[in-house]
């Protein structure tokens, strides 16, 4: 049997499992959970989507100014203003530049950015990656760590601490939305859920949920009290390689539960893993470089905190 007539076999299986599924127990429909994507102003919408971008940049803006403020910051607020601005444009533009290279092209292939660039502008339409947003924060702290002669490693380390609100808050709009939903079940879930703009109508995986979980909730746990309860800081580059490989980790388990792109199902059918699982990879490897490499070396600080301590014993 080919490999394609074998996947074939698989998703009519787990059609077929899902159907019974729904015979056997009832799901949670989205529809019933009276959710909108926005607020409505007048005649304009104000969407979900757009207000988590802007809660997740602004609570890190805020988060970061408290961090600076605490012993061994290497930025001053001049600089946190900055990367405030630049980050916020790294994050729209990379996100949609990403979308456009990675996630679209449908039959041809051919990312739609190289074919229609003007479609790159109509950010109404949607569609943000969050690889492409990473290299655009990325490119934003290069150079607000160049102007201001700052190090750039530390840097990313106190920007990753920062970085999960904006992921919980997106994957949430994302369910609020009622999109990105996951695969459909193989087996019942109590919380599998039918999305109304699913063409089959079969019980799925919330996996924007599970995504805010992991991404979101998990990563603000780790991040904040590696950073308030202990000396990561003082550590350059470990708090930026826990999060790398933190995210990257969370990425690639919850591709398993995602959909994925309907102009990308075939290329994960044919390589065995997704676009996002293929992308995740070198980060969890750049993460784990990143964390032995801050282990290996000495902490911020040590040789004058043993030089005192010869003194005073001497």
């Amino acid at each position: 049997m080919s490999h394609e007539n074998a996947s074939e076999v698989r998703d009519l299986s787990l059609i077929s499992m899902a159907a019974s599924a729904v015979q056997s127990y009832e799901p949670i429909r989205w529809a019933d959970l009276g959710l909108k994507n926005g607020i409505d102003i007048g005649s304009f919408r104000l969407r979900y989507y757009s207000l988590a971008y802007l809660a997740g940049i602004m609570l890190g803006y805020w988060h970061l100014s408290r961090m600076i403020r605490s012993p061994g910051a290497p930025l001053a607020q001049r600089h946190a203003d900055d990367l405030f601005f630049y980050c916020t444009l790294g994050i729209i533009l990379g996100g949609r530049l990403g979308y456009a290279t990675f996630y679209t092209g449908g039959d041809t292939g051919i990312p739609s950015l190289w074919t229609r660039p003007s479609e790159l502008l109509s950010l109404w339409h949607g569609g943000m990656s969050f690889h492409g947003g990473l290299i655009g924060v990325i490119l934003a702290m290069a150079w607000v760590s160049w102007r201001g002669q700052l190090n750039f490693l530390r840097v990313a380390d106190y920007i990753a601490v920062c970085v999960p609100f904006g992921m919980l808050f997106g994957r949430i709009a994302n369910f609020i939305n009622g999109e990105l939903w996951g695969r459909v079940v193989a087996s019942p879930v109590p919380w599998a859920m039918i999305f109304p703009d699913a063409p089959d109508q079969l019980p799925r995986h919330p996996s924007q949920l599970y995504e805010a979980g992991l991404e979101g909730l998990l990563m603000i746990v780790i991040m904040l009290s590696l950073y308030w309860l202990t000396r990561a800081r003082f550590r350059p580059g470990l708090l930026v390689g826990v999060f790398t490989a933190g995210i990257g980790a969370a990425r690639f388990t919850v591709e398993f539960f995602r959909e994925p792109d309907a102009q990308l199902a075939e290329f994960a059918r044919s390589t065995g893993l997704s676009m996002g699982q293929w992308l995740t990879i070198p980060l969890i490897a750049l993460g784990i470089g990143l964390v032995v490499r801050a282990m290996l070396r000495p902490a911020l600080g040590s040789a004058q905190r043993a030089a005192a301590s010869s003194a005073v014993e001497g």
